[in-house]
């Protein structure tokens, strides 16, 4: 080893007596989280998501269908040994001190080997690349079998690279440097603090691992996030409804309506002054409403989604012509809460009201053709597990929803914080948006399960009919609202492909925009920011791919360019409103209470 990872400068020296009286206290913790641990799988129901069966019988019908082609796997296997002895060759001659060209290197976007310990030193190079070509030869077998069920074939691809991603070995102390490096460094209290750190998690999640991805106790709703002011000044069994305070001499006069997803808290659209797209929109003149969404508990179990359209945009609409005076609104939808804003529309045009001048989406799907790697665990046999638990639940806990999202992205989401946290037995750096990403929420079962089968698993809402809400069948194509679409290129979660499908679909103007990064940081893109840009295009082919060849890009935040299109539809100025000067008064100051309510 070179002398930085074996000889730690300023070292603390390894205090024998103070580690035995540690690891027997973390030991008779770690018995009362495990005790926790299996409590909480009994009262559960004992689900899992992944569900560990549905992922077995995948993999058996691939291993017959390798059976059944020993010659293929015998192909692959002798290419796997010729990279074997290859590495063998090599890492020979680096110990014999002669220079060798590496078989194989990492992905120029794979951050997990820039240590220079990767490179320089040969026991964890050769670690490295042994891991390296066992995933390209993982991967291989498993691309060499062609004739798989679609959703089977999904599921292989995405089990196999998640094991991939969790056997890397900078996933384990023993063959991770910087590892070895802090321990050495810290005479072994950063092992025992990372123990700690995960028995922290742990008793956080009550049984269950909860990765701490952040400071939480940076952060205080309320106080340094979610701080635009406003009152609430409606609320029903779903909701609480809020109105900023105005930050103009004059305001559009349209009122502005925001429908954030359920599935996450509202303040995601105000996290802090400088991000927060509320005081942004509030500073350019909008009177901001947004729909504060309760985190149910099982006395909410009947609620469908046709409630959450009554009790929510639809209730907002009501209360804000109280508030304001104003019938006509201008409305948001992000994410579910888009998908909700849109069968809002189809619900309005069918009854010929008009009420909402203008309707823009957020990384939102209507059409749920192709969901991406979402789609790996939704189909029937996984949602009738899902609908036994909910029942017998009455919701679903919002920490499953996270399993599921944070493995989508599993080395940013899961793996580098067990690295940070356990291993290296560091503390999350303070950071709004994963405090945000960890308060989740949870589904009522009657809402939950009609979403996840008329929307994923059958793609209803695109069928003229598919569904009906409150006895009224919806019609997409019956909207005629002027429409501003804002997907983003990296979206893991509504892939913006599929989320342009929807500009096929309204028979109204729709101006589709498509931002730079994911879901979150696409949408949440302040110009202050100067980051990401956007793209544009006032043609609107069938295809996603012949839009993007004909767009323009530019620099910065989409932000300004919406606020010019929904400028369109302001219906003039008039005197700033203040919440609860009409007939609705303040009932409590903003954030609220509903979005203080933790799982």
């Amino acid at each position: 080893m070179s002398e930085s990872t074996h000889k730690a400068k300023g070292a603390i020296p390894f205090d024998a007596e103070k580690w035995s009286k540690s690891v027997g206290e973390l030991a008779q913790r770690g018995w009362r989280v495990w005790m926790d641990s299996l409590k909480e799988q009994t009262e559960s129901g004992g689900i899992q998501i992944p569900d560990p069966a549905v992922i077995g019988k995948a993999f058996m019908e691939l291993a017959l269908k390798i059976q059944a082609e020993p010659r293929k796997l015998a192909e692959l296997q002798a290419q796997a040994w010729g990279d074997g002895y290859r590495l063998w060759e090599s890492t020979v001659r680096r110990l014999a001190g002669h220079p060798a060209q590496p078989v194989v290197e990492p992905e120029s976007h794979d951050r997990r080997f820039k240590d220079a310990a990767w490179q320089e030193e040969i026991y964890f190079d050769f670690v490295k690349q042994a891991y390296l070509l066992t995933s390209r030869w993982a991967q291989s077998v498993v691309a060499s079998v062609t004739d798989l069920e679609e959703g089977t074939a999904k599921k292989i691809d995405f089990y196999t690279r998640q094991l991939i991603e969790a056997m890397s070995p900078t996933n384990f102390a023993a063959t991770n440097p910087k590892v070895w490096q802090e321990a050495l460094e810290t005479g072994g209290q950063s092992l025992l603090k990372g123990f700690e750190n995960l028995l922290g998690d742990m008793e956080r999640g009550e049984g269950r691992l909860a990765i701490s991805m952040t400071d939480f106790a940076s952060f205080k709703i309320g106080e340094n996030i979610a701080v635009t002011p406003g009152k609430v000044i409606y609320q029903n069994d779903l909701m609480q409804l809020i109105q900023y305070a105005p930050a103009t001499d004059t305001v559009c006069r349209r009122p502005l309506l925001i429908v954030p997803p359920w599935i996450n808290k509202f303040y995601i659209l105000d996290l802090q002054p400088k991000n927060s797209f509320i005081r942004w929109a509030v500073e350019n003149g909008q009177t901001v409403f947004v729909i504060s969404w309760v985190n149910p508990g099982k006395e909410l179990a009947h609620k469908g989604f046709e409630d959450y359209m009554a009790e929510g945009p639809l209730a907002a609409l009501d209360a804000i012509e109280l508030a304001t005076g104003e019938r006509e609104v201008n409305l948001i939808g992000y994410c579910i809460g888009g998908t909700l804003t849109a069968s809002t529309l189809g619900y309005l045009a069918a009854k010929e009201d008009d009420r909402v001048k203008s309707a823009t989406f957020f990384t939102t799907l209507v059409d749920f053709s192709d969901v991406g790697e979402l789609s790996v665990f939704i189909d029937d046999e996984q949602l009738h597990l899902l609908d036994k638990h909910m029942e017998a639940q009455g919701y679903l806990d919002g920490r499953l929803m996270g399993t599921v999202f944070s493995m989508l992205r599993a080395n940013d989401l899961i793996w580098s914080f067990v690295v940070n946290n356990y291993l290296l037995g560091k503390d999350p750096r303070p950071f709004d948006l994963l405090y945000w990403n960890c308060d989740s929420t949870r589904m009522p079962a009657m809402m939950h399960s009609y979403y996840l089968r008329k929307m994923y698993l059958e793609n209803k809402l695109v069928e003229p009919g598919g569904i009906s809400l409150k006895g009224v069948p919806i019609d997409l194509r019956a909207v005629k609202t002027p429409v501003y679409i804002l997907s983003a290129r990296e979206d893991h979660i509504a892939p913006w492909k599929t989320t342009y499908a929807a500009t096929q679909l309204y028979s109204g103007p729709v101006k589709f925009v498509l931002g730079g990064s994911g879901h979150i940081a696409g949408a949440m893109n302040p110009p202050s920011a100067n980051k990401y840009g956007y793209w544009t295009n006032g043609r609107k082919p069938k295809s996603p791919d012949a839009w993007l060849n004909g767009a323009k890009e530019h620099q910065g935040s989409w932000w300004p360019d919406w606020l010019e299109w929904v400028g369109q539809f302001a219906g003039g100025s008039v005197p700033p409103r203040e919440p609860g000067s009409g007939s609705l008064k303040a009932l409590e100051d903003a954030p609220g209470s509903y979005v203080q309510v933790r799982c």
